[in-house]
C-alpha cells in the first residue's frame, strides 16, 4: 500500500456529452478513471506511487456548460464541499486533491479536511505558492473574459497580488450557450495534439513572453484547467525563444504538494481554518 491514499475531485461533471464539451468533464462517470483524467500524459507519473481515486463529479446545478461566473462558481463550491466531506469522513483518503483552475470550495475544503486530518491542496493555490519558491515573481495565462477577472479574485485571496505580475488571456473561452464560433479551445487542443498548427499556442507563448518581458515575470502558471494542456508546449516555446523560467500547471503542482504534506506530517493551520468550538482560540484577530 502506497503511503499517499489521494482522491482527486473536479469541479463538475457536464451531463449532455452533445453540448458544451471539454476534455475529461465530458466523459461518462463510468469510464475509466485515466479516462476520465485531464493531460492524462503528463500527469499520470505524478501519480506513479499514488493509490488514487478520481470521483466523477456531479452534474452543475446551474446548466450543462463549465464554471465562469462567480455565480457558477458559488453553485460549484456547493455540490464540491459535500464531495470533499464524504471523502475525509470516510477514512480511506489522506490528501484530496481539487481539480478546476478557479477551485471553487477550496477554503471550505481545507476546513474540513483540516478537521479530519486529511491534507487538502487545489490547483491555483498550489500553483502559485510554488512559483514564489521559483522566482519573485509569476504571470498566469488564463482563458478570457470574466474567468480573468475570478481568478484575480484569487490571487487576492491568497495574499499574493505583490508576487502576481499579470493575468493574461488567450482570446478563447469555454463553450456554453449562445457561442457560434467553430474556433473552440477544445479544437485547438486537437490541433496541437496531432502535431499541426495551433493559435492558442502561438497566442499562449506570446502571452508568456509578453509577460517575462513587458510584466517582469519569473515564473508562468495557468488559469484555467481548460489551458493545462499548453504547460509543454508554453515550456518548449519559451525555451526556444531562449528563456530559462519555470512553467507550472496546476494537477501536478497540486499532487506533489499533497505529498510534501504527508510526507512533513503537516495540515492546515487549525487557526487559520479554526471549527466551530476549537478547544483553543484567541481574542483577537490582527488584520
Amino acid at each position: 500500500m502506497s503511503k499517499y491514499q489521494f482522491i482527486l475531485i473536479p469541479p463538475f461533471r457536464l451531463p449532455d456529452q452533445d453540448k458544451f464539451t471539454v476534455p475529461a468533464y465530458s466523459e461518462p462517470a463510468d469510464a475509466p478513471k485515466i479516462q476520465r483524467l485531464l493531460n492524462s500524459e503528463f500527469v499520470l507519473p505524478h501519480l506513479e506511487d499514488v493509490d488514487w481515486d478520481l470521483h466523477p463529479g456531479t452534474e452543475p446545478l446551474y446548466g450543462n456548460w463549465s464554471v465562469e461566473t462567480r455565480e457558477e462558481f458559488a453553485y460549484a463550491t456547493t455540490t464540491r464541499i459535500a464531495l470533499v466531506r464524504e471523502a475525509c469522513e470516510s477514512g480511506k483518503y489522506n490528501g484530496v486533491i481539487l481539480l478546476g483552475g478557479g477551485e471553487p470550495g477550496f477554503l471550505e475544503s481545507r476546513e474540513i479536511g483540516r478537521e479530519c486530518g486529511v491534507v487538502v491542496t487545489a490547483n491555483a493555490f498550489s500553483q502559485m505558492y510554488l512559483a514564489i519558491l521559483l522566482g519573485d515573481s509569476f504571470s498566469i495565462i488564463d482563458i478570457e473574459g470574466v474567468h480573468n477577472v475570478y481568478y484575480r479574485d484569487l490571487v487576492r485571496t491568497h495574499q499574493l497580488q505583490d508576487r502576481c505580475r499579470s493575468i493574461r488571456n488567450i482570446g478563447y473561452s469555454l463553450p456554453r450557450p449562445g457561442d457560434t464560433d467553430p474556433d473552440t479551445l477544445t479544437a485547438q487542443c486537437e490541433a496541437a495534439a496531432k502535431g499541426g498548427y495551433s493559435i492558442a499556442v502561438e497566442r499562449a507563448v506570446d502571452q508568456a513572453e509578453a509577460a517575462i518581458i513587458e510584466d517582469g515575470a519569473e515564473v508562468i502558471t495557468l488559469g484555467c484547467s481548460m489551458t493545462f494542456w499548453l504547460m509543454p508546449f508554453i515550456k518548449d516555446g519559451l525555451k526556444e525563444r531562449g528563456w530559462d523560467v519555470p512553467v507550472l500547471e496546476g494537477y501536478t503542482a497540486a499532487i506533489e504538494l499533497a505529498k510534501l504534506m504527508v510526507n512533513l506530517g503537516v495540515n492546515a493551520s487549525g487557526l487559520t481554518y479554526m471549527g466551530a468550538r476549537p478547544d483553543r482560540y484567541r481574542n483577537k484577530v490582527n488584520i
